[in-house]
């Protein structure tokens, strides 16, 4: 139900977004794509939106904070919260002569990450008796109603009704108090008003996140620096990244210029391609050990097939007018290959090394989870073992902005290198 909720919440800032930035701003200023000969489908035409890239981050701040309760939202934006307080509510017992008789049981509900303290309260008169019970927000709880009434279940008293609502083993019933069913015992299960906000075990706040940022890279974790880990990780990443490079991108020139190449390694690149690095690890394990030299394989198996994929489709894409055109002015076999193939590959082999080095940070969580010792990977896995979703989010953020800064590069790079990808 939360789930779908942020969705929502994401969708109506989209299009809201979408609508004030179409019909307010660029009316509002120059726009000189329109005087273009094409438009529609031109790739050059279309560049990266700067108000939609900052509201969409500024979006994804505000629903995190907002669903967590975060000190750094302002409080009109936060969700409703669960049920934290004193509450109460009134059960009826019926005995096996048909007597009946009403208590009433005292909860009292503690917030995210307070100890809900344990108090007493006077059983009154009858043989239902009045209870005390604490128990933390958005939890349920079981409640024995009979351990202090003078006809117990074994008796034959049960549960006939909550707050005047009738309730039965196979009925939950909902009121303002809360959500009310019985066990298979007897016994009252009780949930208060759950509200919207996550729980912190499950989506910790903004802040609980940059704290314990800090207290990592101040202190480190596992006897090892936040920098080592990231280190690690990075070397891993690149190393393997590299070997695929050196040997996929050969490898894919061959497929793309020899029919005999491409018939010989095809079906391995093929057969390859879609096997997830995942299921690589047993036999990284058992071929390769434990140590660095297995978990740098295992990228190098994640990034090679992309690389020879992109260097073939680079080879089979040069415009066959460009090589005759070479041809014609003498050009021979190597300086064809020097001249019109390797450039005309380039964009092809950059947008590979871009999806290489993605599905490099996405395999290195599992390259590490081989005996690591430093690393994110081992550090978002050690934690998850231990239910620490602020360190396991903090990893992910670093491995996501990392990732991100080297894309960024190889973009730079690209239009630096490649400055007539586009270009016919």
């Amino acid at each position: 139900m939360i789930g779908v909720m942020i969705l929502l919440v994401y969708v109506a800032i989209f299009l809201g977004s979408f609508l004030v930035v179409r019909f307010f701003v660029r009316r509002s200023t120059s726009d000189f794509t329109a005087l273009k000969t094409v438009t529609f489908g031109d790739e050059s035409a279309v560049a990266s939106n700067r108000i939609a890239s900052v509201v969409s981050v500024v979006t994804i701040f505000l629903i995190w904070g907002s669903f967590t309760g975060s000190n750094w939202v302002p409080g009109f934006l936060h969700a409703p919260g669960p049920f934290v307080g004193d509450t109460s509510f009134v059960y009826t017992i019926e005995t096996g002569d048909g007597t009946r008789d009403d208590a009433t049981v005292f909860v009292r509900v503690a917030g995210f990450g307070e100890q809900a303290e344990k108090f007493e309260v006077d059983p009154g008169e009858g043989i239902a008796k009045d209870d005390a019970v604490a128990m933390p927000a958005s939890r349920s709880s079981t409640i024995l109603f009979d351990r202090n009434d003078e006809v117990t279940r074994k008796d034959g008293a049960q549960v006939v009704a909550i707050d005047g609502v009738a309730i039965g083993p196979d009925k939950a019933i909902q009121t303002p108090a809360g959500r009310f069913a019985l066990t298979a015992k007897g016994a009252i299960s009780y949930a208060p008003p759950r509200g919207l906000q996550m729980e912190p075990i499950w989506l910790p706040p903004p802040e609980a996140v940059v704290g314990r940022l800090i207290e990592i890279a101040d202190e480190g974790y596992r006897d090892s620096t936040l920098w080592n880990h990231l280190g690690y990780s990075l070397f891993r990443v690149i190393a393997g990244f590299l070997f695929g490079a050196l040997l996929g991108i050969p490898l894919g020139y061959a497929m793309g210029l020899s029919d005999w190449f491409r018939g010989w390694f095809e079906p391995i690149v093929e057969f390859m391609r879609p096997v997830p690095p995942l299921a690589l690890i047993p036999l990284v394990i058992i071929w390769f050990g434990i140590g660095e030299t297995g978990k740098i394989i295992l990228l190098f198996l994640a990034s090679l097939w992309i690389m020879a994929i992109s260097a073939r489709a680079g080879v089979s894409g040069v415009n066959i007018s460009k090589v005759h055109a070479a041809y014609s002015l003498g050009a021979s076999k190597f300086q064809i290959m020097r001249h019109v193939i390797m450039p005309n590959s380039l964009p092809e082999i950059f947008t590979g090394a871009r999806v290489a080095m993605g599905v490099c940070w996405g395999t290195v969580v599992a390259a590490e989870l081989v005996a690591a010792s430093e690393g994110a990977g081992m550090m978002i896995m050690v934690a998850s073992k231990f239910q620490l979703t602020d360190i396991v989010l903090m990893g992910i953020i670093l491995i996501g902005v990392i990732g991100f800064g080297i894309d960024v590069l190889m973009r730079k790079a690209e239009n630096w290198l490649v400055p007539w990808k586009g270009r016919s």
